[in-house]
């Protein structure tokens, strides 16, 4: 009873130091940049303290410009990544169970993988001008290849005895699909559109910067423009947070009680 007692008195200390130590580390972080600042070491103009950057996060929202450009940023994001998402994992899934169809565009498929998307940003603007458009073509392009060649590994790895098994009770393809490769890739395919959500939000930036008139990427633009770097930053902690908070959402699909047996193996 008493082993039980330690047990459970463990459990709960572990749980209260996986809670508090981000804040720890965190605030820990903030006064260590606020040391920097006192001390000099870089100009105020280059490195603005954290109370110029407070002051920064009350002028941006009392002016609603920085509740816009969150909602023009969150917008493109999800729009080209749905797209992405929606075209790649299907394309993956194909190419991962038919040889002749892979062997003949892997190859492409990885060039334009292995391309930068900011490369694309001068066809990106001729051709969809300045707005939405050239910034979710390049989320799009920057996403899909990724994804679609970890969908098709994804594939890979499942063990062959779970097809054989599937053909002695005459599952046709569209059982096969549903009850063996998708619930067998889900783990895997979970992780590839937490890192390539990742991916969406740098690009984003980028794109911002040069081919729109608002959004979280442009308004860091314009900060720097103005040599207003707090405001920089203020931009940047946004970005931060909201990709930590979609991610968080994407990883509450590992805990549904299919997806999870793949990350306790």
């Amino acid at each position: 009873m008493n082993e039980l007692k330690q047990r459970v008195v463990k459990s709960e200390e572990r749980s209260y130091l996986t809670f508090i130590s981000p804040f720890v580390v965190i605030i820990t972080g903030v006064l260590l940049w606020h040391l920097i600042t006192l001390s000099g070491i870089f100009p105020s103009y280059s490195l603005p303290s954290p109370l110029a950057v407070l002051q920064s996060f009350k002028e941006e929202f009392a002016g609603g410009r920085l509740f816009t450009d969150i909602i023009a940023s969150l917008w493109r994001v999800v729009v080209g990544f749905t797209i992405s998402s929606a075209l790649a994992i299907p394309i993956g899934l194909w190419l991962g169970k038919n040889a002749l169809p892979r062997k003949a565009l892997l190859p492409v498929i990885n060039f334009f993988r292995f391309l930068s998307p900011l490369a694309w940003i001068p066809f990106a603007i001729l051709w969809f001008q300045i707005g939405d458009k050239p910034a979710i073509f390049l989320i799009f392009l920057a996403t899909f290849f990724p994804l679609a060649v970890a969908t098709m590994s994804a594939v890979f790895t499942i063990p062959t005895i779970y097809f054989r098994v599937a053909h002695d009770y005459h599952y046709n393809k569209i059982q096969m699909l549903t009850r063996v490769v998708l619930p067998a890739v889900l783990p895997q395919l979970i992780t590839a559109l937490r890192v390539n959500y990742g991916i969406a939000w740098v690009v984003i930036v980028a794109a911002e910067m040069v081919g729109c008139q608002d959004g979280l990427g442009y308004g860091i633009w314009e900060a720097r423009n103005g040599l207003r770097l707090d405001a920089a930053v203020c931009y940047m902690i946004i970005i931060g947070l909201l990709g930590m908070i979609i991610d968080r959402l994407l990883f509450r699909l590992t805990r549904l009680s299919n997806v999870r047996w793949g990350y306790e193996k």
